[in-house]
C-alpha cells in the first residue's frame, strides 16, 4: 500500500505541475505559428472580457496590457509561451493546441506568476487563479439546457472532530423541491489535491451534468454532497494532509496513510449532518462515495475501512482496487453494489484490467477511459457522467 500511495502521489505531483501552473524549470518556448484566426472569447471569461480566446485548433490566446514589463509569457500545460508587445504596451501570445476541457493557467510577467484579469478565478494548486475551458466535441452533457434545474447550496456545519465550523456544498435535484415528501440517495463526492469543495461544482459542472442526465432519464435523481478533504485537522494539528486511513492490515489496524482526519469528519460529522438536515434514504444501499485523484485515494481508503457504509464506489484517476484486498473482505462484498474505476486515455492506470480482475472474484466492476485526455477535469467530468448513470438503480 505504501508503494501504491507514493506512486500515486508522484503522479499527482507531476500532473498537477502541468495542470495547476506551478513554477517549473522548463524554458520559455516561442509562440506557435500558423494559427487559424477564428479565435473566440472563452466561456470562462469574466463578463465583457474578450481575452483569453480559443480557436478551432484548441489554441489559447491571451492578452494583457503591461507597458513597463520586459517579458511576458502564457503559462499553461507545463509550458510558458512567449508573448509579444505592441507599440501600446499590450502583450499577446498563443499556446499550442490544448486538450479539450478545463485548464488552469497563469501569466508570467518579469518572472512573477499572476492570474489573468480576463478570466474567472478557480481554486487549484492551493490558491485562486485563472482557468479556461477549451470547447469539446462532447460538451453538450455539461452545457446548460432548458430542463428542470436543481440547485447547489452552501452548507456550514459544526464538526465534532475538528471542533470548528466547516463548509461544503450540496446538490439538490429539481425533484427535491417539486416532490416534498420524497427521499433521495446521496453521493459523497471529493476533489483532488490542491483543490477544495468548490471544484466539483465550478470546474466539474456537477449540477449541470446531473440536471441533464436526470432530464434525459439516464440517471435517477440523487443528492450530492461535496466537502473539503484537505483542511480537516484536529485541534492542535498543523499542516496540510490528504485524509483517509490505510485500509485495515496495511501498516497496522487503522494506521493512517495520510495525515489528516477527513475520514473521521466524513463518518462522524458529514454523513450524520446530511441525513439529519436533508430528505435522504439513510442506509447503505442508498449511499455512494467517489473522488478524483487524491479524492479517489480517499474514497479507496475510507470505503475499505468502512466496508458497510457505501454501496457504490467511484475512483476517478485515483488508482484501482486490487483483487487480493477484496477477495476475502466479506463485509465489503456483501454490501457493495458497484466499483467504478476510470482515468484519462493519456494516463496509464490499468482500470480495464483491474475491473476485469474484480469481476472474476464476483464484483460488479466497471471501468472507463476518457478519450484523449490526461489527469484533468475533462476526464473527471466524463467520469462523473458515466458513474452517475450506474448508481442507485
Amino acid at each position: 500500500m505504501r508503494k501504491i500511495i507514493l506512486s500515486l502521489m508522484a503522479l499527482v505531483s507531476l500532473t498537477a505541475s502541468a495542470q495547476f501552473g506551478r513554477p517549473r524549470q522548463n524554458p520559455r518556448v516561442p509562440s506557435v505559428v500558423a494559427e487559424v484566426e477564428d479565435f473566440k472569447p472563452a466561456v470562462t471569461n469574466q463578463e465583457n472580457r474578450q481575452y483569453p480566446m480559443v480557436n478551432s485548433q484548441r489554441m489559447v490566446r491571451a492578452q494583457i496590457s503591461a507597458p513597463t514589463a520586459t517579458s511576458v509569457g502564457l503559462d499553461i500545460d507545463g509550458k510558458i509561451y512567449e508573448m509579444t508587445k505592441d507599440e501600446n504596451g499590450v502583450w499577446t501570445g498563443t499556446s499550442a493546441p490544448q486538450d479539450e476541457g478545463f485548464h488552469y493557467y497563469q501569466l508570467n510577467i518579469d518572472g512573477a506568476s499572476v492570474p489573468d484579469p480576463g478570466s474567472k478565478y478557480f481554486y487549484g494548486a492551493g490558491r485562486w487563479g485563472s482557468g479556461i475551458d477549451v470547447p469539446a466535441a462532447d460538451q453538450d452533457f455539461y452545457t446548460v439546457h432548458n430542463v428542470a434545474q436543481g440547485s447547489i447550496n452552501e452548507v456550514y456545519y459544526w464538526s465534532s472532530v475538528t471542533e470548528s465550523m466547516r463548509h461544503g456544498y450540496v446538490y439538490l435535484p429539481a425533484e427535491y423541491y417539486s416532490n416534498p415528501t420524497k427521499k433521495f440517495p446521496v453521493l459523497y463526492l471529493q476533489h483532488g489535491m490542491g483543490e477544495n469543495e468548490t471544484g466539483w461544482s465550478a470546474q466539474g459542472h456537477t449540477g449541470i451534468i446531473m440536471d441533464n442526465l436526470i432530464a434525459e432519464g439516464k440517471a435517477v435523481p440523487f443528492i450530492i454532497y461535496m466537502d473539503n478533504g484537505l483542511n480537516a485537522r484536529r485541534p492542535g494539528e498543523e499542516g496540510p494532509g490528504f485524509g483517509g486511513r490505510r485500509p485495515q492490515g496495511q501498516g497496522g489496524p487503522g494506521g493512517r496513510g495520510f495525515s489528516n482526519p477527513f475520514e473521521d469528519v466524513l463518518i462522524k460529522d458529514i454523513i450524520p449532518m446530511v441525513e439529519k438536515n436533508y430528505r435522504v434514504l439513510a442506509d447503505t444501499p442508498h449511499r455512494a462515495m467517489a473522488g478524483l485523484s487524491m479524492g479517489g485515494m480517499q474514497t479507496h481508503g475510507i470505503s475499505m475501512n468502512n466496508p458497510t457504509t457505501f454501496a457504490y464506489i467511484g475512483i476517478f484517476s485515483g488508482g484501482t482496487f486490487r483483487p487480493e484486498e477484496l477477495k476475502d473482505n466479506a463485509d465489503f462484498k456483501k454490501t457493495n453494489k458497484l466499483i467504478f474505476m476510470s482515468c484519462g486515455g493519456k494516463e496509464n492506470m490499468g482500470v480495464d484490467n483491474a475491473a476485469q480482475a474484480l469481476k472474476e472474484i464476483g464484483y460488479n466492476a466497471h471501468s472507463y477511459v476518457s478519450p484523449e485526455t490526461a489527469h484533468e477535469w475533462q476526464t473527471w467530468r466524463r467520469s462523473l457522467y458515466q458513474f452517475a448513470q450506474l448508481i442507485f438503480k
